[in-house]
Order: C-alpha cells, then sequence, then structure tokens
C-alpha cells in the first residue's frame, strides 16, 4: 500500500515537474529582444524557445493577451478531440448555410447557401485563410467554449481560454475579446502539437501540416526563407497583433510568440508598428539561431 501511494505521489511530481519545468535562459537573446520591445508603442510580450537546447527569452511572458484569431488553434485542438472520440470523422459531410456566415477575414461567408463541404475544408479555412464563419462552426462542433476551456484546464493551461459565447467569461471577454492566452502557454501548446502530444500522433500531425499551410505570410513568415517550414497562426484586431511560429529550422527548431495589446498604431497598413515587430522579431531570431545563412530576404512585392 505504501509502495502503490509512493509511486503515485511520484508519478504526480513528474508531471508537475514536466508542465511547470524550468528553462535556462538565454540573456543575451532577451536583451536584445527587449530593444525592440522597449519603443513599442503599446502591450508588448514575447516567449521564445529552442527547441533543441531548451534555452529560452522571455518578456512579459505570463502577461495575459487577447488572442485574436489564434484562438483558433485551441478550437482546432477541440475539435480533434471530439473526432478522436468519435464524434465526427475528419472528412465528415457538412451543409453550410449562409445563418452561419460572419465577418471579417475567410471564404466560408461567400459560399452559397445550402453548399456541400467537409469537416477537413473548414478546419482548414479556418487555420489557413483563419475564416471567422468556419472558426465558429467549428468551435460549435467542438463543443464550444466550455468543452474547449476543459481540455484545456485538464492539460495545466491556466490562462488561455475561449471566451466568446462561453457562460460564464462575459467579462473576460469584454476585456480580450473572443480568446486570451499568455506568450508562455501558447507556444507550449504549439509545441505539445509538433511533438505530437496533443489528442494523438496521429492528430498532432494532421494539425500540424494545417499550420504550416498559413495564407497569411507578410508578418514574422516573411522573414524567414520561404523553402524553411514554419507552423503558425496570426490574431489581428485594431489595437492587437500577436503571431505564434514554430520554425523548422536546420540547426534545431524554435518556437516564439509575439503578443500586443493597447496599441496605439491601429491602422490596417503594411508598416503597422506591431506588424514591424513581429518581422523584426522574426529576423532577429532567424539570424541569431542561423548564424551563417546568407539567404536575402527581399520586400513582399506591392
Amino acid at each position: 500500500m505504501l509502495r502503490s501511494f509512493a509511486v503515485t505521489l511520484l508519478g504526480c511530481f513528474l508531471l508537475s515537474s514536466s508542465v511547470f519545468a524550468q528553462y535556462p535562459m538565454d540573456h543575451k537573446l532577451e536583451g536584445r529582444l527587449k530593444l525592440l520591445t522597449d519603443s513599442f508603442h503599446g502591450a508588448a510580450g514575447i516567449y521564445v524557445r529552442n527547441l533543441r537546447t531548451g534555452r529560452e527569452a522571455a518578456i512579459n511572458a505570463d502577461t495575459i493577451f487577447p488572442t485574436a484569431s489564434i484562438v483558433k488553434i485551441p478550437i482546432l485542438v477541440g475539435l480533434f478531440d471530439k473526432i478522436a472520440q468519435g464524434a465526427y470523422t475528419l472528412h465528415q459531410p457538412l451543409i453550410y448555410h449562409d445563418s452561419l456566415a460572419k465577418k471579417g477575414s475567410g471564404l466560408l461567408q461567400f459560399y452559397r447557401d445550402s453548399s456541400e463541404t467537409d469537416l477537413k475544408t473548414i478546419i482548414t479555412l479556418m487555420i489557413t485563410h483563419s475564416d471567422n464563419s468556419a472558426a465558429v462552426w467549428c468551435e460549435k462542433l467542438a463543443g464550444g467554449g466550455p468543452a474547449i476551456n476543459a481540455w484545456l484546464e485538464t492539460h495545466d493551461f491556466h490562462d488561455t481560454r475561449v471566451n466568446a459565447r462561453t457562460p460564464g467569461r462575459e467579462h473576460n471577454r469584454e476585456v480580450f475579446g473572443w480568446g486570451q492566452t499568455t506568450p508562455r502557454e501558447m507556444t507550449r501548446l504549439v509545441t505539445m502539437i509538433r511533438n505530437e502530444q496533443v489528442v494523438s500522433p496521429a492528430a498532432s500531425q494532421t494539425m500540424y501540416r494545417i499550420m504550416t499551410q498559413v495564407y497569411w505570410n507578410e508578418y514574422a513568415l516573411s522573414q524567414l526563407p520561404p523553402w524553411v517550414q514554419a507552423a503558425s497562426k496570426q490574431g489581428m484586431v485594431d489595437d492587437s497583433r500577436s503571431e505564434v511560429v514554430l520554425v523548422n529550422a536546420p540547426h534545431g527548431d524554435y518556437v516564439f510568440y509575439v503578443a500586443t495589446k493597447n496599441n496605439t498604431d491601429k491602422r490596417w497598413v503594411p508598416d503597422n508598428e506591431a506588424w514591424q515587430l513581429a518581422r523584426k522579431v522574426s529576423t532577429l531570431l532567424w539570424q541569431y539561431y542561423e548564424p551563417h545563412d546568407k539567404t536575402n530576404i527581399t520586400p513582399t512585392i506591392p
């Protein structure tokens, strides 16, 4: 009996240690990132971890920021959890009705009423084109905010939550919008997907493939060589622009999250200050981790 209790206690300790592991700090990198955030007109947070060495850099990494469309990653996870439970298949036939249409980004809102589609299509649209109509549909199929948040809580995500259409989270929605997270937590979720630790190895691989096909590549992604694979998601509203990226770099994967809120620059133009910050961080990290790469990144064609 005592032996069984000891084994259980040890198992809980190891689980807790793995979840809340402290990684060695890269103070040099952190200092260079701080120079970028100090002049930002708003609140900025950055979390970076080199997955090969384990070294990290953190600036306001545990501060809660709005997710905007980055909430679509927890929705993605919640829906694949439902698929794993047998509620749906990935190629489940679906019928789109124009009552599902939501304004903003995406293509699904332009479908004809009663168009035939399938679950994989709307999942892919949700992530690759940040389709709002597809995302609200996926959120509903996943069981809504309560089910998605239950998965997050079970897996030790304390601050990452869906707020919209979620009873009891009305105040959080007023403050943060559709969803909320911290730079550290969202990078952990994306890293778990990369490491095949979310739902199942097969589910993680499928989610990761989808996340490497993002259309919105003019921000942090634009500073990576186009032949380097990266999984990402972007979130954008007037006063908050954020991005999470996991780069499959030649000398080891690294993951980073650039979060902003209370932004002074609310313009929807290419040189928006928050988007420039994301590009600068991405450039710095690529050059820091791949110092011998001589790729000449050219500006996006206007």
